[in-house]
Parts: C-alpha cells; sequence; structure tokens
C-alpha cells in the first residue's frame, strides 16, 4: 500500500463525533492494549497528536502521537498509535507509520522516536518493527493502561540517522 492514498492531519472539535464511534467500534480491536480516551475534548487539542485519514474520502482510520518531546541533549519523543475498525488488518497503518516517522524526523527534526509496547501486542510490534525500530528493552510496571492497572512494556526506538542541529535549539534547554 502506497501512502499516496494516505494522509496525516491534526484533529478538529468536528472530529469528536466520528472518533467517538470509531473508539466505541474498535474497543476489542484495543484493549487490553488501549482504551478510549475519557475526555475527547483535551484528546484533539493533545500536541503532536495526528490522524491517519484516506484522501479518497478523508475518511479517519487511524491516530499517532508525538509525546513528551524533550530538545537539548535528548531530542527525543514517544510515539503512540492505533487503527481503527474495520480498517486493521489492511496495510494502512505501515505507511501511516512512514508518514509519522517523517513528520517526526524532518519537520520536527528530532533525533530519536522511542514507542513503548506491550509485549503480547503482536500487532504493534511488527509494525514498528517493520519500520525499523529495534528493540532496546524491557520496562516492568511502565505504564498504567487505561486507569486499569500497571504493564509491562517493550521499548524499541527509531533513530534520526540526518538529524542535525538547526541553531535554533540551545544544547542543555531542555523544553520545546
Amino acid at each position: 500500500m502506497s501512502n499516496t492514498v494516505l494522509y496525516l492531519r491534526s484533529p478538529a472539535p468536528s472530529d469528536i463525533k466520528i472518533l467517538k464511534q470509531l473508539y466505541a467500534a474498535s474497543s476489542s480491536l484495543h484493549q487490553p492494549w488501549s482504551y478510549a480516551p475519557t475526555d475527547f475534548e483535551q484528546f484533539i487539542q493533545d500536541e503532536g497528536r495526528y490522524l491517519l485519514c484516506l484522501k479518497v474520502d478523508d475518511s479517519i482510520i487511524g491516530t499517532f502521537h508525538i509525546s513528551g518531546i524533550v530538545r537539548g541533549y535528548f531530542q527525543s519523543a514517544y510515539l503512540g498509535f492505533e487503527v481503527f475498525a474495520p480498517y486493521q488488518g489492511k496495510g494502512f497503518m505501515k505507511p501511516g507509520l512512514q508518514l509519522l516517522i517523517k513528520e517526526a524526523f524532518e519537520t520536527l527534526n528530532l533525533h530519536r522516536l522511542e514507542a513503548n509496547i506491550q509485549p503480547e501486542n503482536s500487532a504493534s510490534t511488527k509494525l514498528v518493527s517493520g519500520a525499523g525500530f529495534v528493540k532496546e528493552g524491557f520496562s516492568k510496571q511502565y505504564l498504567n493502561i487505561g486507569g486499569k492497572g500497571w504493564k509491562d512494556h517493550e521499548r524499541w526506538a527509531l533513530l534520526n540517522t540526518h538529524w542535525q542541529s538547526n541553531g535554533k535549539t540551545k544544547i542543555g534547554n531542555t523544553a520545546s
């Protein structure tokens, strides 16, 4: 699947209704790995939130989130993602992730992108490993998923081998 049929965009208030429907229709797909947002207003306002959409009809097929951006000596962020039913298993997330990596490395000029995935979530592990992420380690009780309990995660990362200091980020500055 080519990423020419997909695009990324920021969410808008007009997306809340459809996002609620998509999360409700996808709960059996997402759980126990993730849960629907409890505050959709906040969800769409999160900096670094992207919707993956089909160009042909603007359907929202998934989300990506680049969070916790730290500049200075780190130049790194965390990656979150999910696909919505009925688009899972159809090959959309792989080119979508390539679009997101381009955004993270070329537009945001990050050096490193890290994805933390529950070990049993083989679909997510397959997605990131196929995109070149490397498994770096294991974090015991890393995240409280959906407020339902602390879950172990594998730590996967991808480095931007073309990263260059753009002169705008002062070394030692930890704010973005």
